[in-house]
């Protein structure tokens, strides 16, 4: 039984081996494999992906994070001596102003200027923090965003070890607002023909924005859990999704995210407003079990690392004993684990 009131991040641990951790896509997207769960009686199921219509009715209504992500790791070099550097751009600052990861990060002193690109794109470092991330400014003609998309590459999780063929398939089918710096990865398993068969049976999509941190993968290192202190995210519920939630509600229909990055959105702005209005602003809310969801009624994921803040916000919703059960069943049945891995639909 977990206690809610002195939880340890090493309740949240699964022993999982290193094979199942996936490398590569799935292709087609949907033939992933989907593992259902029932949270009222911890009952699990398996299927495909593509037979997620069999889950869904008439009047549901999906939620998804249109987020893009930002190719955001480029290697260049000092214009002096031609010495190596990398950066990794983690968030916009200002106009072509950011903070970034940078290795190595001796070389990285105020004034230090680096080309990438040859010469596509310059940078002068402003700042440095105190976590040792570094403050650049960035010149280049015409949009950062065009230069990232020419010389960048995708920022993999560090569990990711093969090289993505094809950066498209970090992005998900829907991804239309740059700025995260990791997938939701959850929606990468949809296909546009998938998302119009959907609605074509009557299930709603609706959509957010939240711009993915490298806070994602950051380890809890706090053994309480409580003392964890969470990454803030930028986040966009625009109008429409905020009416399409109510009309959901009201006409007896489910509301169920789409990653964990959409059930974040919504229940911060629950929080926040005690209902669901149109919003936008910044969030750090950490879900974990005793959380009281005030939206969601169904959540769609992938399969998280353990001890992460991402495994608490699924036992949050689904129960502890229900989620802990479910990843071991999953890990017994050779699942596919992580941001290439399988998917999980709890209801």
């Amino acid at each position: 039984m977990l206690d809610l009131n002195n939880m340890k991040k090493s309740d949240f641990y699964y022993d999982l081996p290193e094979e199942l951790i996936a490398q590569t896509p799935i292709e087609p997207r949907n033939h992933s494999r989907l593992l259902i769960l029932d949270r009222k009686t911890g009952e699990v199921s398996h299927d495909r992906f593509y037979n997620l219509c069999n889950y869904l009715k008439k009047g549901d209504a999906l939620i998804v994070n249109d987020s893009r992500v930002l190719p955001a790791r480029i290697y260049g070099e000092r214009p002096e001596n031609g010495s190596f550097i990398e950066f990794l751009l983690l968030e916009q600052r200002e106009q072509n102003v950011w903070e970034i990861l940078c290795r190595p990060g001796k070389k990285a002193k105020i004034g230090s200027r680096f080309v990438f690109g040859n010469g596509r794109l310059t940078a002068e470092i402003l700042d440095v923090l105190e976590d040792g991330n570094r403050v650049a400014k960035f010149y280049c003609d015409g949009s950062l965003y065009s230069v990232l998309d020419e010389i960048g590459q995708m920022p993999l999780p560090p569990y990711i070890r093969k090289k993505l063929e094809n950066k498209e398939r970090y992005q998900t089918v829907y991804s239309r607002e740059t700025g995260s710096a990791a997938a939701p990865t959850a929606g990468l398993h949809f296909t546009l023909e998938q998302m119009d068969a959907l609605r074509e049976m009557g299930v709603q999509i609706g959509y957010v924005t939240l711009h993915v941190g490298l806070g994602t993968f950051r380890p809890v290192k706090e053994d309480k859990v409580l003392d964890h202190k969470m990454h803030s995210e930028f986040y966009v519920l625009p109008p429409e999704t905020a009416d399409l939630i109510n009309k959901t509600k009201q006409n007896g229909g489910r509301v169920i995210a789409v990653g964990t990055t959409s059930c974040r959105t919504l229940e911060s702005v629950f929080a926040k407003h005690g209902k669901i209005v149109p919003d936008e602003g910044s969030t750090d809310i950490f879900i974990y079990p005793g959380f009281r969801f005030g939206v969601l009624d169904g959540l769609i994921t992938n399969f998280h690392l353990p001890e992460s803040t991402l495994i608490m916000l699924v036992s949050a919703f689904a129960g502890y004993e229900n989620t802990m059960n479910a990843y071991k069943i999953a890990v017994e049945e050779r699942y596919r684990f992580f941001s290439f891995g399988d998917a999980m639909m709890i209801v």
